[in-house]
C-alpha cells in the first residue's frame, strides 16, 4: 500500500487532545522553509522544549518532533516568519481545537497586546493563515479566492461550509444519512458519514457489517452495530484513550513486535505505510507488521521522519552531489520577497505622501469638516448625532458632508474619501497636524525600505557564494554537453531533466529576448528604472515607454553593455515585441485593459537633464525629437520554461517566448493577483513535466511571479 501522506480527520481529533497538554508553553521563535513547512519553537515548562511542525505541501501534517530532527535554521528568514516572530515571541499557547470534522486545526496564542490564531488547513492545496483575535487575515501561505470562501490579507477569515460532524451526530441524524444514500454501506460511511476510504472500512470491520452490502438491504441490526462503533470511536477520541500504533510494509521478514514501546530504531528495513491513534483491524487483517506507542504525537514523529528516510533511499544514493540548485533557488526566493517589500515600501510611502498632499490640496473643505467635528464636540454632540448631521447633509447636496465617509466615535476620526483616496483624520486636530503625521508616516517606511536594501544586498551576496560553490564542485564536460545538445529530447517525458542554470547581467531586471534574438530590459521599480537609464543605454539601443503612467523604461538593447557599440539593424518584430513588452508590464495591465499607446526613441534622444523648469521623477528622462508612436499595442504575455541551453523560466510577449522554450503558458488580465497566478502556472508546469522536481527546482512559484504583470492575471484557456 501507499505510504500516507496526509494526516485524517481522525488523526486531528486525536492529535488535539495531546495538543492541548502543552497550553501555557512560550513561544520562542518561527521559521519558515520553502513555502510549505512552518517550524515553531516554544519553551514548555514542565517539559521542556517544544518543536510544532506544520507541512501544508505535498505532504500534510502537524505535530511535534524531537529536537535533534528538526531541520536547520534557514537563512534570512522570509517575510511571513518575521511577521509571525512579531506576533508570537513570547506569546501563551492558548490551546488547539479542530474545526467541526474537517482537517483545519485552530492554534490559539496569546500574549499582552492581542490574540493571534495560526489556521492550518490540512486539504486540497493546503494552507496556512495567520489571524488576529477577530479572525482578520494577516498573512497567509495561498490566498484563496473562491465563490465559496475568500481567504487574504485584510479580510476575515472564511472557514469552508461545515460538514457533518460524524463523532457528534445523532442517532436519529445518522440515519436520515444512510437512508439518502443509493450505494454501498461502506461508501456512504466515506462520503456521506465523511470518514475517508480507511476508517469507513474499519468501521464496518469493527460492527461486523459487510462492506460492500447495499444501503437498501441494511437494517435496524446493521445501523445498530454501526453507530455503535462509532459512538465508541467518539469516547475513545473524547477521551484521549488511544493506543497508536506504526505500521510497515510487510517485506517478507521477521515481523515486527506488536507490543512494547517504540526505541525509534531507525535500522528497520521495513517501509513505514501508516501511522493510527488506535490499532486497525483493518490493518491487521492485511498483516502488516506493526510498532506500539506512549503517544499519538511521538508516533507521528517517528513516522514522517521513517518515510522521509524512505523517500531518500529511493533516490540515488551514489548522488551524493549537495543540492545547489535549491539552496540557490532559495536565495532567490527570498530576493524576490525582499524586492517585493521594497517595491511595497516604495508605494506606501508615495501613498501617504500623495494623501497629505490631497489634504492640502481640498484644505478648504477638510477644514470645514473638522472644524464642524470640533464645535459640534466643544458643544457636547454626540458622535451619533455627528454622524446624522453629516448623512442629512449629504442628502442636501452639502459638499463637506459628501466627503465624509464615515465617523467613528470612539477612536474620535473621521474618514472622508478626496479623489478615490479614503484618508483618516484626526477629529481634534487641524488639517496641518493631519497631514503632518501623514507625510511622518511616509517617512517611516521610506526608512523600513533603506534596511530592506541593505538586507537584499547581504542576500545577493549569499546568492553569489553558492553559485560560487556550485562552480568549484564540478566543470561541465563539454563534449557530453555537445553531444547532448546534437540529440533531439523530450524534456516533457524525461524522469530526470539535467539543470543547468546560467545568471545574465539582466536577471534582476525584466527581461526577454525578442524572436530575433535581441535582449530586452525594463525596470521593476523607479529605482530599476533610473539605474537602467544611466547605467544601461548605449548608441544604437532603442528606448520605449508607454504613454499610460507607470510603465518601466523597456531598452531593446543593439549590443551587450560587455561589446563595442556598432551599427545594427534592429528588425521591426523586434521593436513590436519590445513595444508589447513595455505595453504589458505597464499600468494598462493593472487597469485591466488590452492594449495602449507605445512611443520609440533612438538612445541618443533621452537625458536625464530636464529643460529650465521641468522636473523629472526617479526613474524619468527627457525626451528630445520626434517620437515614433505604436498606437493600441495589444498587451501580451506568456510564460515558460526553457531546457536547453540552460534550464529555467523566461517570460515575455508569446511571439518571442513560445519559440523559446519547451512548454508555455499565456496569461491576460484578469482576477488573480500575482502569487496566485504564479502557484496556478506552477502547478500546471508540474502536471506537464514527468520529473516534477525538475520543475520544483527551475520554475517555483516565485520565479514565475518575476514574469508577471503588475496587477491581476488569468491563464487563457486553450
Amino acid at each position: 500500500m501507499d505510504p500516507k501522506r496526509e494526516l485524517t480527520s481522525v488523526d486531528l481529533a486525536a492529535l488535539v487532545r495531546e495538543l492541548g497538554a502543552h497550553e501555557g508553553a512560550k513561544v520562542d521563535k518561527a521559521y519558515l522553509y520553502g513555502d510549505d513547512l512552518l517550524r515553531l519553537k516554544l519553551r514548555d515548562f514542565d517539559r521542556g522544549r517544544v518543536e510544532l511542525i506544520i507541512e501544508v505541501g505535498e505532504v500534510k501534517r502537524t505535530h511535534t518532533v524531537a529536537p535533534e530532527r528538526v531541520p536547520d535554521a534557514p537563512g534570512r528568514p522570509p517575510q511571513f516568519a518575521m511577521m509571525l516572530r512579531n506576533r508570537l515571541s513570547g506569546a501563551d499557547f492558548a490551546g488547539v481545537e479542530q474545526f467541526e470534522f474537517d482537517r483545519i486545526l485552530e492554534f490559539v496564542f496569546e500574549r499582552d497586546d492581542g490574540v493571534t490564531r495560526i489556521i492550518v488547513e490540512l486539504f486540497g492545496q493546503g494552507n496556512v493563515a495567520v489571524t488576529d483575535g477577530e479572525y482578520e487575515v494577516i498573512d497567509c501561505l495561498e490566498t484563496v479566492r473562491l465563490e465559496s470562501r475568500t481567504v487574504v490579507p485584510g479580510s476575515r477569515y472564511e472557514f469552508p461550509d461545515s460538514r457533518l460532524n460524524p463523532l457528534t451526530v445523532s442517532r436519529e441524524g445518522f440515519d436520515a444519512r444512510m437512508d439518502e444514500s443509493d450505494t454501498d454501506v461502506v461508501r456512504t460511511l466515506a462520503t456521506q458519514l465523511n470518514f475517508g476510504g480507511l476508517y469507513a472500512e474499519e468501521l464496518c470491520t469493527r460492527a461486523g457489517v459487510e462492506k460492500t452490502m447495499n444501503i437498501a438491504d441494511a437494517g435496524d441490526a446493521e445501523y445498530d452495530a454501526l453507530y455503535g462503533a462509532i459512538d465508541r470511536l467518539a469516547i475513545d477520541l473524547r477521551t484521549g484513550n488511544v493506543d497508536p500504533r506504526l505500521y510497515f510494509e510487510d517485506d517478507g521478514g521477521e515481523d515486527a513486535s506488536d507490543e512494547g514501546t517504540s526505541d525509534g530504531d531507525e535500522e528497520s528495513p521495513e517501509r513505514v505505510v501508516d501511522a493510527t491513534p488506535f490499532p486497525l483491524e483493518e490493518h491487521e487483517r492485511e498483516g502488516l507488521p506493526a510498532e506500539a506507542y506512549d503517544s499519538f504525537l511521538s508516533a507521528l514523529d517517528d513516522y514522517f521522519h521513517r518515510l522521509e528516510l524512505g523517500d531518500e533511499a529511493e533516490s540515488d544514493p551514489t548522488d551524493t552531489r549537495p543540492d545547489f540548485e535549491e539552496e540557490i533557488a532559495k536565495h532567490e526566493r527570498i530576493i524576490d520577497q525582499q524586492q517585493g517589500a521594497i517595491e511595497g515600501f516604495e508605494e506606501q510611502a508615495e501613498a501617504e505622501r500623495e494623501r497629505a498632499e490631497l489634504l492640502y490640496a481640498r484644505y478648504g473643505l477638510v477644514d470645514e469638516i473638522l472644524t464642524t467635528v470640533r464645535r459640534a464636540r466643544e458643544e457636547d454632540t454626540p458622535w451619533k448625532e455627528i454622524e446624522a448631521r453629516f448623512a442629512e447633509g449629504r442628502e442636501r447636496g452639502i459638499d463637506a458632508a459628501e466627503a465624509v465617509e464615515s465617523v467613528d466615535g470612539e477612536a474620535g476620526t473621521v474618514t472622508v474619501e478626496l479623489e478615490d483616496e479614503r484618508i483618516e483624520l484626526d477629529a481634534s486636530e487641524g488639517v496641518e497636524h493631519n497631514a503632518d503625521r501623514l507625510y511622518t508616516e511616509a517617512k517611516r517606511v521610506a526608512e523600513k525600505k533603506e534596511g530592506a536594501l541593505a538586507a537584499i544586498e547581504d542576500t545577493r551576496e549569499d546568492l553569489a557564494a553558492a553559485k560560487r560553490r556550485r562552480e568549484e564542485w564540478e566543470e561541465p564536460d563539454e563534449e557530453e554537453a555537445d553531444d547532448e545538445e546534437d540529440e533531439e529530447r523530450d524534456w516533457l517525458s524525461m524522469p530526470s531533466v539535467p539543470i543547468r542554470e546560467n545568471e545574465g547581467w539582466y536577471d534582476r531586471f525584466r527581461w526577454f529576448h525578442t524572436s530575433d534574438d535581441f535582449l530586452v530590459i525594463g525596470g521593476r521599480s523607479a529605482d530599476q528604472n533610473e539605474e537602467i537609464v544611466k547605467k544601461y543605454v548605449d548608441p544604437g539601443d532603442k528606448v520605449l515607454h508607454t504613454q499610460a503612467h507607470g510603465g518601466p523604461v523597456t531598452v531593446l538593447k543593439a549590443t551587450d553593455p560587455s561589446e563595442a557599440v556598432r551599427d545594427v539593424d534592429i528588425p521591426d518584430s523586434s521593436i513590436e515585441q519590445a513595444a508589447q513588452f513595455a505595453v504589458s508590464y505597464s499600468s494598462v495591465w493593472k487597469d485591466g485593459r488590452f492594449a495602449g499607446d507605445v512611443y520609440v526613441v533612438d538612445a541618443g534622444q533621452i537625458s536625464k537633464t530636464p529643460e529650465s523648469g521641468e522636473y523629472l521623477e526617479k526613474g524619468g528622462f527627457a525626451v528630445r525629437g520626434d517620437r515614433r508612436y505604436l498606437d493600441d499595442t495589444p498587451v501580451g504575455v506568456c510564460v515558460g520554461i526553457q531546457c536547453e541551453p540552460y534550464t529555467r523560466v523566461v517570460g515575455g510577449p508569446p511571439e518571442a517566448i513560445e519559440g523559446k522554450a519547451e512548454t508555455t503558458i499565456e496569461v491576460e488580465p484578469g482576477r488573480f493577483a500575482q502569487a496566485d497566478c504564479g502557484k496556478r502556472i506552477y502547478r500546471e508546469f508540474r502536471e506537464r513535466f514527468e520529473d516534477e522536481s525538475f520543475v520544483r527546482k527551475v520554475a517555483s512559484p516565485d520565479r514565475i511571479q518575476h514574469f508577471l504583470p503588475p496587477g491581476g492575471s488569468r491563464i487563457v484557456e486553450d
